[in-house]
């Protein structure tokens, strides 16, 4: 039986003409070295190349699904955490049995206070952290305050509760600013970002025959972002399902039924006035036990961890180290200023209505639809099963995001406008009677739309903002006044709490018609080619010299320097030879020798 040959060559093994090859070069161990350490003679370049952008892709995906999973996990903590202590904290016996005359309700308030008061300075620092951290870096530290507002829930007192709701409310516009910021960029051509990452990958032939430096043409990564945001807030709505476990599998079996609690309620729906007004201030049959109690906190810790390991573990880094230092070489007084000089564009100006809208939305979801209309009328057992009605139709939901890759731009954003145009209208003249469940299928009706309507909010607002805003050195600018005006909209309702159901229909109507029309307007005037009026981003002033730009090109500069250069007028050089060395080249910047030598270096300009 013959031996088979073996799969690959070896090198220094005599050839079919002994031992020299066909060209007369010897082999064995006075072969030439390129003989024996050269390339394998059937390595197929343009297979490798297939694999490895193969693998790029599926790096990317797995960047936008831990992020996803990890901001899933975490509000899904957070909202079932809050909702489980707020109950629990409500009835009277619990507070005068487990915590006699500590107040609770006292620093409830103060809790709250604290988790919606805060957010109104979060302009002032959270660009800056965000440089400053990185992207990355920032969702990480966001997720371990969550983890660390758990974790005082162990020991309920003044001093733990109430500085955490401060430390919580400070982290809530940096982690959605750079949750956005990371899902935009999760692609990036060039620059770092996810969707335009995947455009590369994906692209790579045609950037091959143009050369890698050659950039793909403004907007080309807009499919892939609408996918990965409709990825995203699929996720991120499942939150709302989540954060009703500990409700459905532990505190619902130590709850009076709707006969008991909606004993003294009159009016619901419409005719409401305030927050529950009328409801039994006993909600419990029997107290749950303290050991009962550190389990269901101890899992929900365990996810808050889980959530943490997944941003560290999976997430890849947003930029690449070169553009981190050139983010934040700009100086903090820039960073800092930016945000405020961004509201020169007139398409953020249009948009402010319905970044406003949209804090409103969901907060009238929590308590105007599943309190006022809800609770006040089915009972508090029944208040987890339409929160998951809700969170299950805006899940689903966000994937119709998906038909902005084949509709106009305006379609997803309008639609989800019209559905809640239409339920506003509904709930305004609909006032459910107490203790009836006849009409109970229309509250889950009516949740599940009203989940629709927010899912098409989201994800347009984000999809839109990523697509009119590439460049890196913007995006977390953007995205922290999205989300700051957004924290201003919880704030008012926060504050507007106490008001008459009809005044907060009338509010919400108000502002979504101004929203709809603001944002149309906006359409007409891009358009018409009305150019928009842009902060111009200094260049990097770098204090370090070292090897970073002796390449021909800058490949961390953006797509406004690679156009239009600096964005400003620069001084003419003076006439005349220039002392030292020439720069060798002209398109790129001097190597640090030789801005030395010329007196160009960046501390001298």
């Amino acid at each position: 039986m013959e031996a088979e040959p073996p799969l690959y060559p070896m090198a220094g093994a005599a050839g079919p003409q002994g031992d020299e090859d066909l060209l007369g070069v010897p082999d064995g161990p006075e072969a030439p070295l390129d003989e024996l350490v050269g390339a394998y003679p059937n390595y197929n370049e343009e297979e490798e190349e297939r694999r490895y952008y193969r693998r790029k892709r599926l790096g990317v995906l797995k960047n936008v699904l831990a992020a996803s999973a990890g901001g899933m996990l975490t509000y899904g903590v957070y909202l079932g955490l809050l909702q489980m202590q707020l109950i629990l904290h409500y009835d009277e016996t619990y507070r005068e049995v487990k915590y006699g005359n500590m107040g609770l309700p006292d620093i409830d308030s103060k809790m709250l206070m604290g988790i919606n008061v805060t957010p109104i300075a979060a302009l002032l620092y959270t660009p800056v952290l965000i440089r400053f951290f990185g992207t990355k870096w920032m969702m990480f530290l966001a997720v371990g305050i969550y983890a660390l507002f758990v974790s005082t829930n162990y020991w309920e007192r003044y001093y733990t509760l109430v500085p955490s709701a401060v430390a919580l409310g400070m982290a809530i516009v940096p982690l959605w600013a750079s949750m956005g910021n990371y899902i935009t960029r999760a692609f990036s051509p060039l620059w770092s970002r996810m969707a335009q990452k995947y455009h590369e990958y994906s692209h790579y032939k045609e950037q091959d025959g143009q050369g890698m430096k050659q950039r793909p043409p403004r907007g080309s990564h807009a499919p892939y972002l609408l996918v990965f945001q409709a990825i995203f807030y699929s996720f991120f709505h499942l939150s709302f399902a989540c954060a009703q476990l500990p409700m459905i599998y532990f505190l619902n079996h130590y709850l009076y039924d709707l006969n008991h609690t909606l004993y003294n309620v009159q009016s619901c729906g419409t005719n409401s006035h305030g927050i529950l007004s009328g409801f039994n201030k006993t909600v419990l049959r029997t107290l749950p036990r303290s050991g009962n109690l550190i389990v269901v906190e101890s899992v929900l810790m365990a996810v808050a961890f889980l959530a943490m390991l997944l941003v560290l573990g999976l997430c890849g880094a947003a930029y690449r180290p070169t553009e981190e230092i050139d983010l934040r070489s700009v100086g903090w007084g820039n960073i800092f200023q930016l945000p405020f000089k961004h509201v020169r564009d007139y398409r953020l100006r249009h948009l402010v209505p319905f970044f406003i809208y949209s804090g409103f939305e969901v907060l009238f979801a929590c308590t105007g639809i599943a309190l006022g209309y809800g609770v006040c009328s089915v009972g508090l057992e029944r208040l987890a099963y339409l929160l998951v009605a809700y969170s299950l139709g805006a899940s689903a939901a966000s994937l119709l995001g998906l038909l902005g890759l084949w509709l106009p731009r305006p379609v997803p954003l309008v639609a989800g406008a019209g559905v809640h145009l239409l339920l506003t209208f509904i709930l305004f003249f609909w006032a459910p009677v107490p203790r009836v469940l006849q009409h109970s299928w229309i509250l889950y009706v009516a949740a599940a739309l009203w989940g629709v309507g927010s899912a098409l909010n989201k994800t347009g607002l984000s999809t839109l903002l990523g697509i009119l805003y590439e460049d890196k050195e913007r995006q977390d600018f953007i995205f922290t006044i999205y989300h700051w005006w957004q924290a201003v909209a919880i704030f008012t309702v926060y504050l507007g709490s106490s008001l008459h159901m009809k005044a907060k229909l009338a509010v919400l109507l108000v502002t979504l018609v101004a929203a709809a029309v603001s944002y149309l307007r906006m359409e007409q005037k891009l358009r018409r080619g009305v150019a928009p009026r842009q902060p111009r981003i200094p260049r990097p002033q770098h204090k370090v010299r070292g090897y970073r730009y002796l390449e021909e090109d800058n490949s961390d500069e953006s797509d406004a320097e690679g156009e239009h250069g600096d964005g400003a007028e620069e001084e003419a050089p003076p006439a005349g030879p220039r002392p030292g060395p020439e720069p060798a080249g002209l398109g790129r910047r001097p190597c640090p020798y030789e801005q030395a030598q010329g007196g160009d270096g960046p501390e001298e300009q």
